[in-house]
């Protein structure tokens, strides 16, 4: 069968997609080509770059040449028609397209040989400036004296600098437009719900514009008033922050305006009708501030977002109380839930910061009826390929990824402190883990101007200021922490189903639309549809589902803390590249406390480390428990709760997990800290944070670390099959707590086992030979999870208890499995799974030591012979699977190729595509940073 569309709206866009359907022969392409090379970047008149690079004026940079840092695939993410078609017809590639790329896939089998001196064959020198000989271009944008970009030759990395505050923010625009323009546009779009009038109507397009409208239905003046909102309430910062964003912008539209009289803007234009090729005809929009925030709504949704699934918590509660009773049920449901497993790996080693703790006796609870629970449709008056079937399964998987919990889980970091290096100094790797897309969502960038000193890695049309990156002495990243900021209400309807009572009086919903049409372009040939998406806003946030509680009509809808406040992160951002404000550790806990997104930040400088996990956490009413529905009445609102501007109060920084010089830190995306509960469900006792933790935590006590060995206990980790290294060997007791006697099994686990000794790791035999050591095993392995998971569970849970729970917590997320939230090729894997469970149940089977169990044994029913029966059964099920089974190929691969299957491949959101590489689980951009000196 055909793999399935997977679940991460991102990787399902495809803009544009029609390119093959159009390039009919090589001698049209180079026909094109010829007609079109005047118009390239490299081959208009440009004015405003002098005929003598020069490189920037130095500044001071303590990282002695000991930074570094990678973003895949490269920095040049523009590409004209002409080198559109020529990549599309013979793979050739614009400059610094992809030559991150290579050295990015080379660490997954140049790992373990790694030393100090090695580290930039593998990743960029992030040292401020450009050495002298390597300045490969010089550009003062628009005729500008106060700010130059200078790009080097290696990687075409923009270092802006400025000699005014104006000139080097409108420098920073210039230079995110000259490097992501595209994608800038499309992001906008998509962040407006508008995405199909723009690039066309193609069913995974229709898809994005749903997940992201369904949660942010902002209108113009909703996106107009957040950006002053977030100023207005910052002092004079606040003011600096409005100055830079206009800057910004004006530099954005003088790149548009250049571009468009030169005829070197970004040909998916061309091939999206918005430009004509011949006349020139056709209008690129100016951005304004308005587009930002649409932008931000979008990166803020896939990253830093922490919450929801609160219906789907209570449907499966419902189901184990209908299966076990309330008592016993709700037990069993806490056993599965994990909101504060003793076993599960923590970032903030000691202390407690209690955070959403489970009341003895939940007030205001709002549990459907059972059968009554219906998704709120939003998509309505569908006509011509809006009406295929396709579209509407776009739209429920869509709607599925809007409303889970299990959001995608990104980055990863590890941090070392000083008293544990080599040099004394510490020692950390760390960066987001935001998925692979050509053209990449980050961009580098230096910038350096008043106020301002910084390299380092922003989003795409946010990049006023470096978001992830290195200061003049400090270095910061983060990850997606996951906390819960977003809570459902069920609101009383009244007269009608768009009427409700708000705090006793009968309130009329508001009505929010997008009319959205379009029709076939070069680039999609999706035939002409439309469509009307319709989302109806309460006080209480949008309407999400519809049901009855205790008999009554009601509407969930659902209210995060960030709504209406996508802005207001832009404080945060500004403090830490502000070298006057930035100077310690406790600076960079107070920058970062300006941040409302929900992340978990870290910090390096040459003699101290630090953590804090950011986010505005309202605080609940007594009694509320938010993994649930509450009453929307007043007495079970977030406390302060201010409706018109959606302002609460929140738990004081001191409530957040934080600390300073721990011996080390480890994050991916688990657990933060002891009694601080998160939204997705399963932080139990194996998370794939113990990839990083156990590494990182021999190093400490074997002392001397170093930036190689850590990047290597990074890389390793990034190879490691999680449930081979941490469940398999459980599961290879209770088998072999008898004689093996069928020939196959004891095949299976004999291979199984070699994996496991030899690392449990899935790569290469050797470099780019794209066949796996242990493939049996792995083939294995990947056919048996499902397998054993389903027939340990399922009968103790019965059916319809065992379904709920996986819509809480999909069973399986390994590198080829797209049916896992992130679905195929996209590197992240192993974060959402029934690890834990199957780990805690098979202890308990053989007797061992469990904290924090399961309410009952579910394997063979708690009979360890029975288990091994189960187990065996499975595996020699699992065995018997070919290749082409386990691995049945999609758009990419072929039918039965494993390394296919799990490799990572850049999807195309715009016309540059490029091929696949060696599966790794590592951060998208990272750095490498220890520095040697302090100001």
């Amino acid at each position: 069968m055909p793999r399935r569309t997977p679940r991460n709206a991102l990787d399902r866009l495809r803009t544009p997609r029609g390119f093959h359907g159009f390039l009919k022969g090589a001698s049209i392409c180079v026909l094109v080509a010829g007609l079109l090379s005047p118009f390239s970047p490299a081959m208009a008149a440009d004015p405003e770059t002098p005929a003598a690079p020069a490189a920037p004026a130095a500044v001071n940079d303590h990282c002695g040449g000991q930074c570094s840092d990678i973003l895949p695939p490269g920095q040049n993410g523009n590409a004209t028609l002409a080198q559109i078609l020529l990549n599309q017809a013979f793979g050739t590639q614009p400059a610094h397209a992809e030559d991150q790329l290579g050295p990015y896939a080379n660490l997954a089998t140049g790992y373990p040989g790694l030393t100090n001196d090695k580290i930039n064959t593998f990743f960029n020198d992030a040292s401020f400036g450009v050495p002298d000989g390597q300045v490969a271009s010089t550009v003062r944008p628009a005729g500008r004296d106060d700010v130059t970009i200078v790009r080097d030759k290696k990687t075409g990395v923009p270092h802006i600098t400025g000699t005014t505050r104006y000139g080097t923010e409108f420098g920073a625009g210039y230079a995110a437009a000259q490097d992501r323009l595209w994608l800038m546009d499309l992001f906008r779009h998509v962040g407006r719900g508008q995405l199909t009038p723009f690039a066309g109507g193609a069913p995974a397009n229709q898809g994005l514009e749903q997940q992201f409208w369904r949660n942010a239905p902002y209108t113009e003046a909703d996106l107009e008033a957040q950006i002053e909102s977030a100023a207005g309430k910052a002092g004079e910062r606040g003011k600096l922050a409005l100055a830079d964003v206009d800057a910004y912008i004006d530099g954005i539209n003088a790149y548009i305006d250049a571009s468009d009289k030169g005829r070197y803007f970004p040909g998916e234009y061309v091939l999206t009708g918005h430009k004509n090729a011949i006349t020139n005809a056709g209008t690129i929009e100016h951005f304004e501030r308005a587009d930002l925030i649409a932008l931000a709504s979008v990166i803020g949704s896939l990253f830093g977002s922490g919450g929801g699934g609160e219906v789907t918590n209570a449907l499966s509660l419902l189901a184990a109380q209908e299966k076990y009773g309330v008592e016993e049920g709700t037990e069993v449901w806490e056993s599965f839930r994990q909101r504060n497993d003793p076993e599960a790996v923590l970032t903030q080693q000691d202390g407690s910061f209690p955070y959403l703790t489970p009341p003895d006796n939940p007030r205001g609870r709002a549990l459907p009826d059972p059968g009554s629970v219906e998704a709120e449709p939003l998509v309505y008056d569908r006509t011509g390929s809006a009406a295929a079937s396709s579209a509407a399964g776009a739209s429920a998987t869509a709607a599925d990824a809007a409303l889970s919990s299990a959001r995608r889980g990104m980055s990863n970091a590890l941090v070392v402190s000083g008293e544990h290096t080599a040099s004394g100094h510490p020692v950390a790797v760390f960066g987001p883990q935001t998925g692979y897309f050509a053209p990449q969502l980050l961009m580098l960038q230096e910038i350096q101007g008043p106020g301002i000193s910084a390299r380092g890695a922003s989003f795409a049309g946010l990049s006023m200021y470096v978001e992830l990156g290195r200061g003049q002495d400090y270095a910061w990243s983060a990850t997606t922490s996951g906390q819960d900021i977003i809570d459902t209400y069920a609101v009383e309807l009244c007269q009608d189903d768009y009427h409700y009572l708000y705090r006793g009086t009968c309130t009329p919903m508001e009505k929010v639309e997008r009319k959205n049409a379009w029709k076939p372009t070069v680039a999609d040939g999706t035939k002409a549809g439309s469509y009307t998406m319709r989302v109806w806003r309460t006080k209480y946030g949008p309407v999400q589902y519809r049901a009855t509680v205790d008999g009554k009509k009601v509407a969930y809808t659902s209210l995060r803390s960030s709504y209406l406040h996508e802005a207001d992160s832009i404080i945060g951002f500004q403090m830490l590249n502000d070298p006057e404000y930035l100077n310690s550790p406790e600076r960079f806990q107070s920058a970062v406390q300006h941040i409302n997104y929900t992340f978990n930040w870290f910090y390096a400088d040459s003699e101290h480390t630090a953590y804090y996990n950011s986010g505005d956490n309202p605080v609940r009413a007594d009694g509320v428990d938010a993994d649930f529905p509450v009453r929307a009445e007043p007495a079970y609102e977030w406390r302060d709760w201010d409706p018109a501007a959606n302002t609460a109060r929140y738990t004081p920084p001191s409530a957040h997990p934080q600390s300073l010089d721990q011996d080390y830190y480890v994050s991916w995306n688990n657990k933060q800290a002891r009694d601080y509960t998160t939204a997705p469900w399963g932080n139990g006792s194996v998370h794939r944070g113990n990839l990083l933790d156990d590494r990182v935590k021999k190093l400490v006590a074997d002392g001397g670390v170093t930036r190689a060995a850590l990047v290597r206990a990074m890389a390793e980790a990034g190879l490691a099959d999680l449930r081979a290294e941490d469940v398999v060997p459980g599961l290879l007791k209770v088998i072999e707590s008898a004689p093996v006697t069928d020939p196959a099994a004891q095949t299976a686990v004999d291979r199984l086992k070699a994996w496991t000794a030899a690392g449990s790791l899935r790569t290469e035999t050797s470099a780019g030979s794209k066949k796996y050591a242990h493939a049996d095993a792995i083939r294995t392995l990947d056919a048996w999870w499902p397998l054993l998971v389903k027939a340990e569970f399922e009968p103790g849970l019965g059916t319809d208890l065992y379904t709920a729970f996986t819509r809480n917590l999909p069973v399986d997320e390994s590198p080829s499995a797209a049916h896992g939230p992130t679905g195929g090729h996209a590197g992240s894997a192993f974060q959402y799974g029934w690890w834990s469970y199957v780990d805690k149940d098979i202890r308990s089977v053989l007797g061992e030591p469990v904290e924090g169990p399961l309410t009952r044994e579910y394997c063979g029913g708690g009979d360890l012979a029975a288990c091994r029966d189960t187990l065996v059964a499975t595996l020699k099920e699992a065995a018997g699977r070919t290749l082409a089974q386990v691995y049945p190929g999609d758009e990419n691969c072929s039918a039965g190729d494993q390394w296919c299957a799990d490799s990572v491949i850049h999807r195309t959101l715009g016309g540059i595509k490029h091929g696949g590489i060696s599966w790794q689980n590592r951060p998208t951009y990272q750095q490498v940073v220890e520095f040697t000196s302090h100001r």
